[in-house]
């Protein structure tokens, strides 16, 4: 997958109320309201070839000065009109961003969609402390007191003209509810004591909040590397469980190129219960999964879907193209957003199949901008892979990747994997020590399958490569002036990040 995004502009919305709505006795002889349910359109962007669709690494929710701080946005007064955002003449909603923000936290400029006007036109100051999060629970909890107060009042006034009871029962209502183990409540019971969430801040201020989950004994926790990595060079990490009890904790080895990263409690507490670990290669499309993990720092949230989608080629990152992580993912329709990375993906036994890392979001960050959230289709890092990658940086710290030493082109538009013709010496692109030169490929050589796999990108060929280990024998098929030819490669190994 590429990490561009395009679309078809939706047509523009209707503009917000000037005022508020006018009180129940000034509007007596108004006109009656359009009828509820009155369907909205708006263009569906056409689907993009397979392997071009945007992705990015789920952003950690950004790290509020006070431990669960809900985001900064606020919504607007009961009865007060959003401020529509300006959008220059391009449509709704605006073009999206060529490239996926890495990390991306919130902050935008200018006010954002729904958030209430000062008397001078400008937007309101973001609020303190909690409260973005105390004056949505307020609204909701409002609205929720005036259903119950009409539904309350009709009733008793159903009861005092004798036309009806207000009275509900059910009969043979249970006195106990039991839950079995396998149920989907039973596995996150089960597992829930076993994830942790994690918040990590930099020596300027800058961090976030995302997810990890308990690999051993020993105290080691494992996540994405994009939810430590701004607290990786004297940094504050620490992991809370979900009774509420936190650690300090440290970073023992991260994988920019995987995106995996292994932690360690300073002092790990006693009797520690690792997740079990599955096998992802045995995973079938269909199979049903539980994410679990803190989506914008509500830890503890547990969602369900199930595995839409094997070996999707993912390349995400900063959008630069010097910090991206490639995997050849699990894809799921379980809800994941900013604050689940590094939480883990369970199959219906409850046994961890994949490290949630990355999304695609409709106009990276949707109407009103500000962080991305869930459309439905997450990725996550299989676990045969970040197994193998956690076991190196406990034992090292440092990665190893495959490699057969070439330079791909990221950029090239080619039916598979064009090997870099510029930008460097011949031997430079293909290294004629290293195992693509000893099989005899050549700078210009199109890569168009990989262990039996077809290849239709740069990213995709990366992804597959990681895949295997340092030391394993693939074939490989590639095209010479239009002529196909297959090799055998023995994959050499690179040891750190570049």
């Amino acid at each position: 997958m590429s990490t561009e995004n395009e679309g078809t502009a939706a047509p523009t919305p209707p503009a917000a109320p000037s005022v508020p709505p006018a009180p129940a006795s000034e509007t007596q002889d108004a006109a009656p309201p359009p009828a509820a349910g009155e369907p909205v359109t708006q263009q569906i962007p056409p689907t993009p070839a397979p392997g071009t669709e945007p992705t990015q690494q789920i952003p950690p929710a950004q790290a509020p000065p006070v431990y669960g701080q809900a985001p900064a946005q606020v919504p607007p007064a009961y009865g007060q009109a959003p401020a529509p955002a300006a959008h220059g003449a391009e449509g709704w909603p605006p073009p999206p961003p060529t490239v996926p923000a890495y990390g991306a936290g919130s902050g935008h400029g200018g006010g954002a969609w729904g958030v209430p006007l000062t008397a001078d036109g400008a937007p309101a100051p973001k609020p303190k402390g909690r409260g973005g999060l105390v004056a949505a629970v307020l609204v909701a909890a409002l609205l929720a007191g005036g259903i119950g107060g009409g539904v309350g009042y009709w009733a008793a006034e159903r009861s005092n003209n004798g036309t009806g009871s207000t009275t509900i029962s059910a009969a043979n209502t249970p006195k106990d509810i039991k839950r079995e183990a396998g149920s989907i409540a039973g596995l996150a019971a089960g597992a829930l004591p076993s994830v942790v969430t994690i918040e990590a801040s930099a020596g300027d201020g800058e961090g976030g909040t995302g997810t990890g989950f308990v690999y051993d004994q020993q105290g080691h926790i494992l996540t994405n590397n994009h939810v430590v990595a701004s607290a990786a060079n004297g940094g504050k990490l620490s992991a809370t469980f979900s009774d509420g009890k936190r650690y300090d904790a440290e970073v023992v080895g991260r994988a920019q190129g995987y995106d995996v990263a292994v932690l360690k409690l300073k002092t790990p507490p006693a009797g520690l219960k690792p997740l079990p670990l599955g096998d992802s290669d045995k995973v079938a499309v269909g199979d049903a999964t539980i994410a679990i993990g803190a989506p914008f720092g509500l830890s503890n949230t547990v969602t369900t879907g199930i595995v839409s989608a094997k070996n999707r080629p993912v390349a995400s990152g900063d959008g630069s193209g010097s910090k991206n992580s490639y995997m050849s993912a699990l894809q799921t329709d379980a809800s994941i957003n900013p604050g689940n990375s590094g939480g883990p993906l369970l199959d219906g036994r409850g046994a961890v199949i994949g490290i949630n890392s990355a999304i695609q979001s409709a106009g990276n960050g949707g109407f009103g901008g500000g962080q991305a959230g869930s459309i439905g289709l997450g990725f996550a890092i299989p676990i045969n892979q970040a197994k193998n990658v956690a076991e190196s940086l406990i034992k090292t710290g440092k990665p190893v990747y495959p490699v057969i030493s070439v330079s791909v082109d990221l950029q090239a538009k080619s039916e598979g994997a064009k090997i870099s013709e510029q930008g460097a010496a011949a031997n430079e692109l293909v290294d004629p020590n290293g195992p693509a030169g000893k099989a005899g490929l050549k700078p210009g050589d199109v890569i168009t399958e990989f262990g039996g796999k077809p290849v239709d990108s740069g990213p995709t060929l990366i992804s597959m490569i990681w895949t295997y280990k340092p030391g394993d024998t693939v074939k490989l098929t590639y095209l010479r002036g239009g002529k196909p030819t297959t090799v055998d490669i023995t994959l050499g190994s690179r040891v750190g990040d570049k």
